[in-house]
């Protein structure tokens, strides 16, 4: 692939929402090593000084933390100046920026922006040798502070390029308060979810909800965990990795079949397909429907249109009994943050995350945002109602991983998504939704200027 090539595949625009001992998670793969040597690359050590540019997603969760964070460097560090940007559509904005070879110095783009190959093209640096240096507090060194299947998630070829911030873990959701007065518990098995939609239902009320015009909340709501859950991780990764068949397996024909099933029976609340994420995720907390799949922010997203009354919980999506994969497989993604390497003050960029990465601004993120952070030993607060579960579901994972070929290949991505949706109106089987994703699979894997990652 030509050097202009690769570097507008990292420019590319993508969809996004709103990410062990045995890991499924990242490791960006393919091409060659990236051209950044590690000597050149910044440790946040010495004196700080002069202008540190942040830019950063604008999302659920805002930019006033790291300007508050930035505010507080300064006054550690006379001398310094930190400035705090931000757009819900970073990406957008960091595009000519980095082009133009004038980016800041720190930034968090969201998942719009294919970071694994700015990598690849050294426009961002290796931060092995900052890994190793000091923390901003408590001793050890920085890496160390990190949870290192998280930490995992940023290495690309074995080497660390994207440093993780707070996290989302997905999962399913239900009211409390609803399923207590109905004597419901939230089901562990699929058969006991299809025992419990009959319950459900025979009170006048749909049993799940879900983002009908964003299929990916379902792709990794329902599909992917069962897939992984019937078939063991490696039926996912090796999705991710384009092997052949593998959208064809025995594990994602069966994981289609389980939505079918729902489907068929009825258990959707109608007209849920074409709702978006806020419109279905208010007929949750209006008690039209009794669960929905979505991710840990889902309680900020909602907060401030969030009902009378209403409340919600976190389960992990049931499993397939029988299933080949591991119970405590975990589904998360990072939130994905960089130091471009034509930033003028990448040191003092590392230096201020390093600050914002100590484990008290962790758990204060934790506890003003509520959501968890990549940081050890940040959810040892009072934690949310909402963050109990995913908590206590993150430490007892064997199998922590993550989706990136949403992010990889955006245009298979797209076909699988349009795909399930047409499976959800019963346009096609789901024998058909796993020949329509092969056969975007297959498209990418004959696509020589596409480049390959590998899980």
């Amino acid at each position: 692939m030509t050097k202009t090539g690769l570097f507008l595949l990292a420019l590319t625009v993508v969809l996004c929402g709103c990410g062990s001992s045995d890991s499924g998670g990242a490791s960006g793969g393919g091409g060659s090593q990236p051209s950044v040597k590690t000597s050149e690359a910044p440790k946040g050590d010495g004196k700080i000084s002069g202008t540190i540019a942040t830019y950063a997603f604008k999302g659920g969760y805002d930019i006033d933390f790291y300007a508050q964070a930035a505010k507080e460097f300064e006054a550690k560090n006379p001398g310094v100046t930190a400035t705090v940007d931000g757009d819900p559509h970073a990406w957008e904005k960091l595009r000519p920026q980095i082009l133009g070879g004038t980016p800041p110095d720190l930034m968090f783009p969201g998942w719009g922006m294919d970071h694994w190959a700015l990598a690849e093209q050294g426009q961002i640096f290796q931060l092995d040798d900052a890994m190793k240096s000091p923390a901003a507090e408590g001793g050890g060194t920085w890496g160390d502070s990190f949870e290192p299947a998280l930490l995992k998630m940023g290495q690309l070829n074995g080497n660390q390029f994207v440093l993780p911030y707070y996290f989302n873990v997905q999962g399913w959701w239900y009211d409390p308060g609803v399923f207590a007065r109905n004597g419901w518990t939230p089901p562990k098995t699929f058969d006991e979810l299809l025992a419990l939609c009959e319950k459900i239902k025979a009170k006048g009320i749909a049993p799940i909800t879900f983002q009908g015009k964003y299929p990916y909340y379902m792709l990794e709501g329902m599909l992917l965990p069962w897939a992984v859950s019937i078939g063991g991780i490696d039926a996912v990764n090796d999705a991710q990795n384009l092997v052949p068949g593998a959208w064809k397996s025995p594990a994602i024909l069966q994981a289609a079949k389980l939505i079918e099933t729902l489907n068929e029976k009825g258990d959707f609340l109608t007209g849920s397909v074409g709702l978006s994420h806020t419109e279905s995720q208010t007929d949750f907390l209006l008690g039209k429907a009794a669960m929905i799949p979505c991710g840990t922010w889902l309680d900020s997203e909602m907060r401030k249109t969030m009902p009378a009354g209403a409340s919600m919980r976190f389960f992990l999506p049931p499993l397939v009994t029988g299933g080949k994969g591991d119970p405590t497989a975990l589904l998360i993604s990072i939130e994905p943050w960089m130091f471009p390497t034509a930033a003028k003050n990448p040191n003092g960029a590392v230096a201020l995350f390093k600050y914002m990465t100590s484990l008290t601004k962790a758990k204060q993120f934790v506890v003003e945002k509520g959501t968890l952070m990549a940081i050890k030993g940040s959810d040892q607060v009072k934690l949310p109602d909402t963050l109990v579960e995913p908590a206590k579901d993150f430490h007892a994972s064997k199998t922590v991983w993550s989706f990136l070929a949403r992010q990889w290949y955006p245009a298979m991505e797209t076909e699988i998504e349009n795909a399930l949706t047409a499976m959800l109106n019963k346009d096609i089987t789901p024998e058909q939704f796993c020949d329509r994703a092969e056969a975007a699979a297959e498209k990418v894997r004959g696509d020589s200027t596409i480049l390959k990652h590998k899980v």
